[in-house]
């Protein structure tokens, strides 16, 4: 990763993470990943061929206010994400613009073109027929899937059902205690990653 892309997305992280929403407050009902964990697990991604950058599809299928999709546009060839609060999601496109006035205030990348964000509900088979039709792309086709700890059993048994062999199933919000899934494989040599995000591979054999 270069100097300029890291700094871009040493912005992007401090500027989402100053919005963080969590457990407690008038949001309390919203989860907010933390951005700059996930910068900090950007290399090992990349090292370990888990993210292939401008190669690899990604999908959050919950992803609030977009910060998710619009921190990994950076580093893959699609990144889609499907959230079921309108009005959360509806948040997206001005806070992008606000972050875009700070990025080109200090000469770096802005966040690129490749961005999906879908209202609706993730285990609606009508709306992954929207997200082939507005992408390209089937839900059989991403390489990279990634949750807030939130619906996560029934967002791997989707995945069970509908990835590839080999895609990568990424829970954030775990540590201690990791749960194994049917169908897949816990990269235990990974997981937890910064202590919180551990990741599961679609094991062979299951379709």
């Amino acid at each position: 990763m270069d100097h300029r892309l890291r700094k871009s997305l040493a912005t992007v992280a401090e500027f989402y993470d100053q919005r963080k929403v969590g457990d407690v407050g008038p949001l309390g009902f919203r989860r907010s990943s933390d951005m700059s964990t996930l910068l900090n697990c950007t290399d090992r991604l990349i090292t370990e061929g888990l993210i292939t950058p401008g190669k690899t599809t990604f999908l959050d299928l919950g992803c609030g206010d977009g910060r998710v999709n619009l921190f990994f546009g950076y580093l893959t060839r699609l990144s889609v994400g499907i959230e079921c609060d309108e009005w959360t999601l509806a948040e997206y496109e001005d806070i992008r613009a606000q972050l875009e006035t700070r990025l080109q205030g200090a000469g770096l990348i802005l966040p690129p073109q490749n961005i999906f964000l879908f209202h609706g509900d993730a285990l609606d088979r009508a709306l992954h027929a929207d997200i082939l039709r507005q992408t390209g792309t089937e839900l059989t086709q991403f390489d990279l899937f990634y949750t807030y700890l939130m619906m996560h059993e029934e967002f791997a048994g989707l995945l069970q059902e509908k990835a590839k062999k080999n895609a990568i199933f990424m829970v954030y919000g775990l540590n201690k205690i990791m749960p194994r899934y049917e169908g897949f494989e816990r990269l235990d040599h990974l997981s937890p990653m910064q202590g919180i995000l551990a990741l599961y591979r679609k094991r062979e054999g299951d379709t």
